[in-house]
């Protein structure tokens, strides 16, 4: 199981969106405090939809207290600052991938400690940053793709037609 590590996020919305992706794929949340917003808001609820309740997430006091409760783990830092692309990286089963709040990124405190780890997504050189929801999205899929989407299913099911043999 893959793992997305959100440090202090700071809009529901993006949070809600990122609990539904992780439960679509079989991957774990974890979100590092302080959060912006209560668990219990309703754009958070809204955004996360019916999926919400099935998600598996943790929650952690600070940086410090995931990595002591998540010791010898894997993490890859994703950060428009990354000297690498998400696609050089080797994303393994069980692999943390960190993104940092809204708006300032992951602390460059902690990327100073992992530049081998640390991982961005190519966009031009003028603009800031992506929606976190989608960043995770690009990355987490680049990751399970190098793992053959473990678990997920193989091929697409219409509701109401079948598909016609090839």
């Amino acid at each position: 199981m893959l793992n997305i590590v959100l440090h202090e996020p700071e809009i529901p919305s993006n949070t809600g969106n990122i609990g539904r992706t992780c439960v679509a794929s079989g991957t774990a949340l974890h979100l590092i405090h302080p959060l912006g917003f209560a668990l219990s808001e309703h754009n958070l609820k809204r955004a996360g939809m019916d999926y919400w309740k099935r998600l598996n997430v943790s929650e952690y006091g600070s940086y410090r207290d995931f990595l002591g409760k998540n010791p010898g783990a894997r993490i890859w830092y994703a950060t428009t600052k990354g000297r690498k692309t998400y696609a050089e990286a080797d994303f393994r089963d069980g692999d943390f991938i960190m993104f940092g709040k809204e708006s300032a990124g992951i602390p460059e405190e902690i990327l100073i400690e992992h530049p081998e780890r640390c991982i961005r997504i190519p966009m031009l050189a003028e603009e800031r940053s992506l929606n976190l929801a989608n960043s995770v999205a690009i990355v987490l899929y680049e990751a399970l793709r190098q793992n053959d989407f473990p678990g997920l299913q193989g091929e697409g099911q219409l509701h109401r037609l079948k598909w016609k043999e090839i």
